[in-house]
């Protein structure tokens, strides 16, 4: 091990010695510090022909399929609209009550009766046909897709990476292709839905798929079953559970993108209203709408998934008709019921304006009063976070410590001061936890002192390749040089560090939070039990709606959106770290135990360690959680990647929208390789990996 450690190890030493040569005489030699705008290769104006050809030969077959697709979600649209209230919200209720029981029933008939008496049932029923249609064409997409890539290599080698570019691009940055092949309309959402939406279809076909246990596949092969039969009747329902919970998933991701496609579809549904509000910084009002997208998305959270987890029933021989499709019958009884009294009932059919209520005045007023009273409170925390921790990470402490900022002068002293402190903490380092510790307290003073946007371009980029081959082989790294390299000639290498300074902040600082919770929560169920509830409101809370509350309070900033960052990121981290100290060997534990260990002992020196891995993974998700929401949090006023999404979407300039949106899809990838590669090789050393 020390021989292949050994050439990292000076690697790392070289790297930092020289990234401090860089700044030492970037005075002389700027190029060193920061890449020459002479040197960026014009790759924008060349995606930009492209896709003016594109729109020129395709343009007429997409709009005229745009043309095609607009029918059916229009008639879904005001049949949910024509359609009782009441009838709806029988519907959904039963469907609840039938898949989980009485508690999922009473949580669906509240929520759904939510959006009747808060005024917003029209928009709501607006939304909903854009999900209606999007979550049936995408799981078809998907479950085509899942099962071409399940018969031929060949087309799982391409299926995989597009999926994984798929969902790591945001959402934004294709919108503008859309846009432009599709023109503007409802349908254009939809498609953009549909695009989101499919790939955990396609994910959970193929893994279901390759799960199903192949005597039962002998089974069905002694029965005589074709190859279409062995598919149909043994294959597909042996991995029916797996397909659903994809399903589930492909249902959240559409939801997700109810707000986004709001801003080019052009319809009155719950996303505009959510957006329209925010921007007169009604916040009341986009709160009330933003609750009822997080009651729609947890409802069909909840119903999807109990169905997708519900064991399957063993089949009865000679049953009826009746018996075999009881709870449709039940479901279609109940809807006409309901919509026969609802003719009789007018209520029923048409909830009254004047039963609405709407306290969106009051929760305004409620804002308002918090930011009086306590203004002195929030100012000081906002002051405190950006001045004492965000800018010295961005900047450095050279730039961010003046009188104005932190009361006194950096002055050549405490320059000096800073230097040795440093060193001795690296000597400390090196003396107690190894070479390694002491190479990253290292670089944590060098980012400190100089800020992360402003150290070299050329030794970042050989630092994240170094580190790529020390976790996961030269195949990592040589895309590391590729996807960075690209980040770099591509001109967007100063917003790309803005990106990764913000988002790694929150990533750091939700982990460290979240780590902490579940680590709580293993060891105290009923924390564990509260923490339940949080989670799953975080999870299933559109992006857009995180936003409200923080801006709200903390107006725009980059500390309003490295708090709604770290509020989506957060959950994966409390979760992963439960599951991890919780999925421990129980004989594990039982022998720590009896040699002694203490409760202190058995959690820091037992279960910690072994629990690591998993730990890693929800880092891992984590930070995928974190730059999808980082392009959210461009709205309120952040500056990197996402601006410059936003900023082609706004102009209708595809090169900057899509080299932005590669731009955080290669960050998102090549951070997701290289946390599971530490994972998994953490597993292989504590003989916890099946390989």
């Amino acid at each position: 091990m020390s021989k292949l450690q050994s050439p990292f190890t000076l690697a790392w030493c070289a790297l930092i010695a020289l990234t401090l040569v860089f700044l030492a005489v970037q005075g002389s030699a700027r190029w060193l510090v920061a890449y020459p705008e002479d040197w960026v290769v014009p790759i924008t104006p060349l995606l930009n022909s492209f896709m003016d050809w594109c729109v020129d030969v395709f343009g007429p077959f997409f709009r005229a399929f745009s043309a095609a697709l607009d029918v059916p979600m229009t008639a879904v649209r005001e049949f949910l609209n024509w359609l009782p209230w009441s009838v709806t919200l029988t519907l959904v209720t039963f469907a609840a009550f039938a898949v989980s029981g009485w508690q999922l029933a009473v949580f669906s008939f509240l929520s759904v009766l939510y959006m009747v008496v808060i005024g917003y049932w029209h928009e709501s029923m607006n939304s909903l046909a854009l999900v209606a249609i999007s979550v049936p064409l995408a799981v078809f997409v998907g479950f085509a897709l899942g099962t071409l890539a399940f018969y031929s290599e060949r087309a799982e080698r391409m299926i995989r990476p597009t999926m994984d570019l798929l969902q790591t691009v945001p959402a934004f940055a294709y919108l503008l292709p859309i846009l432009l092949l599709f023109g503007f309309g409802p349908v254009v959402g939809l498609i953009a839905s549909v695009l989101y939406a499919f790939p955990p279809t396609v994910r959970n076909t193929m893994l279901g798929l390759r799960r199903v246990p192949q005597e039962v596949i002998e089974a069905g092969l002694m029965s005589g079953a074709t190859g279409s039969q062995l598919f149909w009747r043994v294959r597909v329902p042996s991995a029916m559970r797996q397909i659903l919970l994809g399903v589930n998933q492909t249902t959240m991701a559409a939801f997700s993108m109810v707000i986004i496609a709001s801003i080019i579809g052009g319809t009155a549904d719950i996303g505009w209203e959510v957006l329209s509000t925010m921007r007169k910084a009604q916040f009341g009002e986009s709160l009330l709408a933003g609750i009822v997208i997080a009651l729609m998305a947890m409802v069909m959270d909840r119903i999807t998934a109990a169905a997708a987890t519900a064991e399957p029933k063993e089949p009865v021989l000679d049953e009826s008709f009746v018996s075999r499709h009881r709870v449709w019958i039940i479901a279609a009884a109940l809807g006409v019921g309901v919509a026969l009294l609802a003719q009789i009932l007018p209520f029923l059919n048409e909830y009254p304006r004047s039963w609405e209520i709407f306290p969106a005045r009051y929760l305004n007023d409620a804002v308002t009063y918090i930011v009086v009273e306590y203004a002195d409170l929030i100012s000081m925390i906002k002051t405190a976070a950006f001045f004492f921790v965000m800018l010295p990470v961005k900047i450095g402490l050279t730039e961010t410590i003046s009188p104005y900022t932190w009361g006194f002068e950096f002055t050549t002293t405490l320059k000096l001061a800073y230097v040795a402190a440093a060193v001795v903490l690296v000597l400390w380092s090196a003396w107690r936890q190894g070479i390694g510790a002491a190479l990253f307290v290292a670089f944590c003073a060098t980012l400190l002192y100089f800020g992360l946007t402003r150290l070299p371009w050329l030794t970042l980029l050989a630092m994240a390749t170094l580190l790529s081959w020390q976790l996961a082989g030269p195949k990592l790294a040589l895309g590391t040089v590729i996807g960075l390299g690209f980040i770099i000639v591509s001109g967007v290498w100063p917003q790309a560090l803005l990106s990764i300074y913000l988002c790694g902040l929150a990533v750091l600082l939700s982990f460290a939070i979240g780590a902490t919770l579940g680590i709580l929560a293993s060891e105290f169920d009923g924390l564990s039990a509260a923490l339940r509830p949080f989670n799953d409101t975080l999870q299933t809370m559109p992006l857009f709606v995180l936003l409200i509350p923080f801006l709200m309070i903390f107006k725009i900033g980059e500390f309003t959106a490295l708090l709604a960052i770290m509020a989506y990121a957060i959950v994966p981290a409390i979760r992963y770290a439960e599951h991890g100290l919780r999925s421990i060997p129980a004989h594990v534990i039982e022998a720590a135990t009896a040699i002694g260990c203490t409760r202190s002992q058995l959690l820091w020196r037992v279960k910690l360690p072994l629990a690591l891995p998993v730990m890693m993974l929800g880092l891992n998700q984590t930070i995928m959680f974190g730059i999808a929401m980082l392009v959210i949090a461009a709205l309120v006023g952040t500056n990197g990647l996402g601006q410059r999404v936003y900023i082609g979407l706004g102009d209708g300039d595809f090169g900057v929208g899509i080299v932005a949106g590669l731009g955080m899809a290669i960050i998102a990838m090549i951070a997701d390789r290289m946390t599971q590669a530490w994972s998994q090789k953490r597993q292989k050393e504590l003989g916890l990996s099946s390989e």
